[in-house]
């Protein structure tokens, strides 16, 4: 760990070292992350905030060698067992790579934070709320091809999806969070493209279409919950070749969890 603080910049200065475990300087001011495994580095990501890279080796610390392994104690203090608790449920319902990526992407806390709001929701049934279909749209070929976006029709975009009151900026658009129906969060860039006057998901929408293995004519759906919180959730359905919807397997939730039965046992 001592070679962390002889990183130099290209004249030859020494960069400052870090009074936190796993935090490297980076020549551009910013603040690196980096955990050791088996004697391999894996890198957390880069952080505006020295403390914000401090929290990401702590989460890293606490999901590759469990809650004693904390070593900046940056996530301590709460007094809240419950959420603790919650928290270690949530690291260890997740792969090493996943959280990894969380941390890189800066998504881990968007995603704990939701964890939390389904635990609640599992154990507190007046915070349980419906939630309305915005709209729908079967992808089209450029949605799901190397674009890395997708084209939101006008009408809904602009009805449900106001730029003018989900940024500042309309120029620069603004980060969204959606829910799927397992519970897991997907963060996109949604912006409005001046050229064709078109209103996008772009930024995180690759991933989405790989993972969700998503091709041409697949429909995906958007909704918000009735609740004071307006969230937002996303759906996508298959289809089959004969160009029908496929039929879901039911889903019951609980403590948190999606339980997947199947068509014959739900009959």
């Amino acid at each position: 760990m001592q070679s962390d603080s002889s990183w130099r910049v290209g004249s030859g200065r020494k960069l400052p070292s870090s009074k936190y475990k796993g935090v490297v300087p980076q020549p551009n001011g910013r603040w690196g992350a980096q955990i050791y495994d088996k004697h391999r580095r894996i890198w957390l990501g880069t952080f505006k905030e020295e403390e914000e890279a401090a929290k990401a080796y702590d989460v890293a610390s606490r999901r590759f060698r469990g809650q004693p392994a904390l070593q900046n104690s940056l996530l301590l203090g709460t007094n809240n067992l419950i959420q603790d608790d919650v928290e270690t449920m949530f690291l260890n319902s997740h792969s090493r790579v996943e959280i990894v990526d969380m941390l890189r992407k800066h998504t881990y806390y968007d995603e704990l934070e939701q964890s939390m709001l389904n635990y609640a929701m599992d154990f507190d049934p007046t915070t349980v709320c419906g939630r309305e279909q915005l709209f729908e749209k079967a992808v089209t070929p450029s949605d799901v091809g190397k674009l890395n976006r997708m084209v939101i029709p006008k009408q809904y975009a602009e009805k449900h999806l106001p730029l003018q009151l989900l940024s500042s900026s309309s120029s620069k658009g603004c980060l969204l969070n959606f829910e799927d129906n397992c519970g897991r969060i997907w963060r996109f860039r949604y912006s409005l493209w001046h050229s064709s006057q078109s209103y996008v998901l772009t930024k995180g929408w690759r991933r989405f279409v790989k993972e969700k293995n998503l091709k041409a004519g697949d429909v995906v759906s958007f909704y918000r919950s009735t609740g004071s919180d307006k969230r937002l959730f996303i759906e996508s359905e298959h289809q089959d070749r004969s160009g029908e919807p496929s039929k879901k397997a039911p889903v019951v939730r609980l403590f948190g969890v999606n339980l997947f039965g199947n068509s014959k046992l739900a009959q």
